[in-house]
């Protein structure tokens, strides 16, 4: 039985990396891969997934309102696809994760999606949310903060480096943007005494 599984991780864990490695896989036994990137996924160029050491491939970029499980018909019938991989899958939305969810069940297709699990607050992502839901199989790429322990959190940045702590859930950007933190930098760097919607605001963090 095909399952969809769910990969995720902070900012620079190598989920890209991680995804263009397992479609060259398919590619080298001589099976078709299906790349799918989000048009909004701007900052590599629409319709394309790199990674950060240098591996690049061609993908379907999909807008929120496309069906993917269509798009995934309408290439399986022209030449058999083998695997459905989905880079940026925080950005799915409830009925795209659905539609992977039919991919595997219906048909007989493993889809394996990569993305981020929480946004620069901490909150989760709608993607994100829905295949942690739903996903047959859920695995952490594991990346490290500036203090060594594990990192599961991103903070947006400003140009100065200082963390932000409002702003819209989606924008696109790298390591001049983001960084990736443990939980414990994350609140030091989120934590504002006047902010009532921060729960561990008053918190002593030393």
């Amino acid at each position: 039985m095909a399952k969809l599984y769910f990969y995720y991780s902070a900012m620079n864990a190598g989920k890209s990396t991680t995804l263009l490695q397992a479609a060259w896989n398919y590619q080298e036994r001589g099976m078709r891969p299906m790349l799918l990137t989000p048009q909004l996924n701007v900052r590599d160029g629409i319709g394309k997934i790199a990674s950060r050491i240098g591996l690049k491939a061609d993908a379907i970029a999909f807008s929120l309102t496309d069906s993917l499980l269509e798009i995934f018909r309408k290439h399986h019938a022209e030449e058999t696809l083998a695997c459905v991989f989905v880079d940026e899958a925080q950005f799915l939305t409830q009925r795209q994760v659905f539609d992977l969810g039919e991919i595997a069940d219906l048909e007989g297709i493993p889809v394996l999606a990569y993305g981020l699990r929480t946004d620069f607050q901490g909150q989760l992502f709608e993607g994100s949310q829905y295949l942690l839901a739903w996903a047959d199989v859920l695995s952490e790429i594991k990346t490290v903060c500036h203090c060594g322990r594990k990192a599961t959190m991103v903070l947006r940045i400003d140009g100065d480096g200082k963390p932000l702590r409002s702003g819209e859930q989606i924008k696109v950007g790298g390591n001049e943007s983001y960084v990736s933190v443990c939980r414990r930098h994350f609140k030091e760097g989120m934590a504002e005494r006047s902010s009532p919607t921060l729960p561990f605001a008053d918190f002593d963090l030393e």
